[in-house]
């Protein structure tokens, strides 16, 4: 039997990095910038930023140094926000979680 319920879509940190390299390169093209302009203003290589458009795979400060270019580091600040709390256990959870010192594991 199938089964009925409806599962939120799974974004995989490769499917993520594909969508993160691919919107890179629709912002760096709306500016009508050419790989190079667009590397030379983050400070990387070309052939770095090249790499990352393709598949998707960079370390994190070309990420963030190619987001400042673009104008865009501002939105890295939401990744890290908390979560906002739908229900009372959520936000009783926390609390717990906050009072602690180290992790459990």
């Amino acid at each position: 039997m199938e089964n009925d319920l409806t599962l939120p879509e799974l974004v995989f940190a490769a499917d993520a990095a594909g969508l993160l390299a691919g919107r890179v390169m629709e912002l760096r093209l709306a500016e009508g910038w050419k790989r190079e302009t667009l590397a030379a203003r983050a400070g990387v290589t070309t052939a770095s930023l090249k790499r990352f458009e393709r598949t998707g795979k960079a370390s994190l400060e070309l990420v963030l140094k190619v987001a400042g270019a673009l104008g865009r580091l501002e939105d890295f600040r939401k990744v890290l926000e908390p979560a906002e709390f739908r229900t009372m256990a959520e936000l009783e959870r926390h609390a717990q979680v906050a009072r602690r010192q180290r992790g459990s594991r």
